[in-house]
């Protein structure tokens, strides 16, 4: 029981059994980004310095005729073919580009069994040089895949014109959280079996999830305790992306990587992001968190307490979102306007209690 629990709540809260995609097809006015792509299989990537080929996709206007450059970072168990739903409309008459890619070891993308904080935001600052994207970019992390975006704030503040974090999961091991918030959280200390069972316990972890005589990977769909009642209703009209299903589990280099990307998310980190410094002391808040109220997956009452001592973030509450933001139309195209606008809706500013 305690496994199931432990297997239960990895899930939800890397970014839930039944991450929904919907496959994007190529961009019809995209153009090839620099003599350094190379084609695998007529799949479109760069190959990394230390050899590793990086996948990647394009949306939006072409990069040349771009205003703003923008490299979406997708959570765990997701892909380059997430949706992030900002309409055509939109992206064309800010002129945005939009670089969506693999990350290690998932979807076409070669997995990294170094992975760490350092390399996700080596292979972001890579990707963009080798795709030419100019001397500053902006990156826009979702769920798992805040901790590239805040590794990027840590190590490359000066490539970055602005960052957006979307549902930034929590990392109960940074030491700067309050007693008083994470005490009772549940989470918290099931954060630390998880860590446990995916650190040393592999071989047991990875014939749970690919054995069929007990329900262990799809006991999340649909459930209420980690869906709120707008994440359930974007469940039901999607088709869900299946990295998580047996059969891709049953793919041991699959279950590798995604192991091996949850350790370096929920282990020990190298800084603490409450105690990073403002990269744009002389000018206007650059990084933005959005948040859910009702997200069941990270609790609100946390992401105010690391806006509020991290002043310079800009912090957005959607009344009635859950974690899936990101396939909310209307929320997405305000993540894009306050990033690269500077644009403030009254209808995402909370009322910041104590």
């Amino acid at each position: 029981m305690v496994l199931k629990k432990v297997v239960v709540l990895m899930m939800g809260c890397l970014g839930l059994s039944r991450q929904p995609t919907q496959p994007t097809p190529p961009a019809e006015n995209g153009e090839s980004s620099s003599n350094d792509d190379v084609k695998v299989c007529d799949l479109q990537g760069i190959r990394l310095k230390d050899g590793r080929f990086l996948a990647y996709t394009e949306k939006g206007v072409p990069k040349t005729k771009s205003n703003y450059r923008v490299i979406v970072v997708h959570g765990f168990a997701s892909s380059k073919e997430m949706n992030f739903m900002a309409s055509q409309e939109l992206l064309d008459e800010l002129r945005v580009y939009l670089l969506l890619f693999d990350r290690a070891g998932y979807g076409d993308s070669d997995p990294n069994p170094k992975r760490s904080l350092k390399s996700e935001a080596s292979d972001i600052e890579e990707l963009a040089d080798r795709l030419q994207l100019g001397s500053k970019f902006y990156v826009l992390g979702v769920s798992l895949g805040c901790y590239p975006a805040w590794s990027c704030l840590k190590r490359i503040p000066n490539r970055l014109a602005g960052t957006a974090l979307v549902v930034p999961y929590i990392n109960y091991q940074w030491p700067s959280l309050p007693n008083d918030l994470i005490r009772d959280d549940y989470r918290r200390g099931l954060s630390r079996w998880m860590l446990l069972v995916a650190r040393y316990t592999p071989g047991l972890l990875h014939w749970w999830l690919t054995q069929k005589l007990f329900p262990s990977s799809t006991v999340l769909d649909r459930n209420p305790a980690f869906f709120c009642n707008k994440d359930l209703e974007v469940l039901k009209n999607t088709p869900g992306y299946q990295l998580l299903s047996q059969n891709k589990l049953g793919n041991r280099e699959v279950f590798d990587s995604l192991r091996r990307d949850f350790i370096v998310a929920f282990g020990k980190w190298d800084f603490d992001p409450i105690d990073l410094c403002n990269p744009y002391p002389k000018s206007e808040s650059r990084v933005h968190m959005w948040q859910g109220h009702e997200d069941k997956v990270v609790p609100f009452q946390l992401q105010r307490y690391v806006s509020k001592k991290l002043s310079w973030i800009q912090y957005h509450e959607v009344p009635d979102g859950g974690h899936l933001l990101v396939y909310d139309n209307v929320v997405c195209e305000a993540i894009l306007r306050s990033l690269l606008l500077g644009e403030d809706q009254p209808l995402y500013r909370p009322e910041m209690a104590n």
